[in-house]
């Protein structure tokens, strides 16, 4: 793997700073030897995130850390992910400084910087590249919805949330480990900019797809993953929530991969969307009874070639423990398994047993 410094300015371990983050939890793709975050200079990234220490040290600033660091580093990425198309003076400043130092820039922002012709000529004098991941195909090369997944007879596991920035593409990825570690033969099928940026080999930043064809790069995804893997097993990454009013991204999932089961990921002590501090947060119970409304509705629509019945109901619950103690999770743990009847845990505290317990039984017997 390539060497890569992860920018995060005053946002690491922030809701903000969710690409960051979930590269220095896992990343197949690129080796993490550094985190440019200077309000949190010389800490551990590790345990400034889950309270235990990687080895990846957290930076003031670019230069310091490529005076420190003391093999090359191909690769800067923008580990911010904020609620706005724009990036600041001072970040553009720190990504000409990372051309200049002779690395490869991968951003997941909107505005993009491969259209940025004075940057590109900056970036091709140094002989380096620029990779918007979150720039979509050209509309040739786009997906309309054919129905073609229902030939897709591998179950398909869906992880959903209540929310944005609440722990999806995480738990999906410590399920999809945890999977294969039991011996089963799972594929990650990424939706967002940070999972492709971990290495996923299957799925599409769904943000800045056009309408029409949202649905249709999600079933070419799974399909996709489908008919080259073989898998036991695929787990698709949620965007959003069905019951967010600002996103449609849940709803191109469903109805795009049309999964046979949904992890729910939910923090019991958010009471409002994530960047929409004056719109309440929805219920558990409401979005667990959304979930089931459109995976009702969604079954009558794709009765093509025999495809079993789809199942598509909330099979388990993940807590993110965000504001929360251990003692705090275990007792929403209970009342929430008592309550749903389902496997209920949170994935960085205790792990996702439970969910590959469920998931066997139900769907891999």
């Amino acid at each position: 793997m390539d060497n890569a410094i992860v920018y995060c300015e005053g946002a690491f371990g922030t809701l903000d700073g969710k690409t960051a983050n979930g590269l220095v939890r896992y990343s197949e793709k690129y080796k993490i030897v550094g985190v440019i975050d200077s309000t949190k200079k010389g800490m551990d990234a590790g345990e400034v995130l889950d309270g235990v220490p990687n080895g990846i040290k957290i930076y003031g600033s670019l230069k310091e850390a490529l005076e420190e660091i003391k093999e090359p580093v191909q690769y800067f990425i923008y580990g911010v992910a904020p609620n706005t198309p724009f990036l600041p003076r001072k970040d553009m400043k720190v990504i000409r400084e990372a051309i200049r130092n002779k690395m490869n820039i991968v951003i997941g922002m909107m505005n993009f910087l491969s259209e940025n012709s004075e940057l590109m000529k900056e970036a091709k004098a140094n002989g380096v590249k620029i990779f918007d991941i979150r720039k979509p195909p050209s509309m040739k090369k786009l997906h309309i919805f054919t129905g073609k997944i229902a030939t897709v007879n591998t179950p398909v596991i869906a992880v959903l949330g209540t929310d944005t920035a609440v722990g999806k593409r995480t738990t999906a990825i410590i399920l999809h480990n945890a999977l294969k570690d039991a011996g089963v033969k799972s594929v990650f099928v990424a939706t967002g900019q940070t999972g492709l940026m971990q290495g996923a080999k299957y799925g599409i930043a769904l943000d800045a797809i056009p309408g029409d064809f949202l649905p249709g790069e999600v079933e070419h995804a799974v399909v996709s993953a489908y008919e080259n893997e073989h898998p036991d097993i695929i787990v698709v990454e949620g965007q959003s929530a069905l019951g967010h009013p600002a996103f449609i991204g849940s709803y191109a999932i469903m109805k795009g991969a049309r999964p046979d089961g949904v992890i729910l990921v939910h923090a019991p002590t958010r009471k409002f969307y994530c960047d929409y501090p004056d719109i309440p947060m929805t219920t558990l119970e409401r979005e667990i009874k959304l979930v089931e409304t459109v995976s009702d509705a969604l079954v009558f629509g794709i009765a093509i070639k025999g495809k079993k019945h789809p199942r598509k109901r909330v099979v388990g619950i993940a807590i993110n423990h965000e504001g929360m103690d251990r003692e705090s999770v275990m007792k929403k743990v209970e009342e929430y398994e008592k309550k749903f009847g389902i496997p209920v845990t949170d994935p960085l505290y205790f792990g996702v047993d439970k969910f590959v317990k469920k998931i066997k039984e139900v769907f891999l017997k």
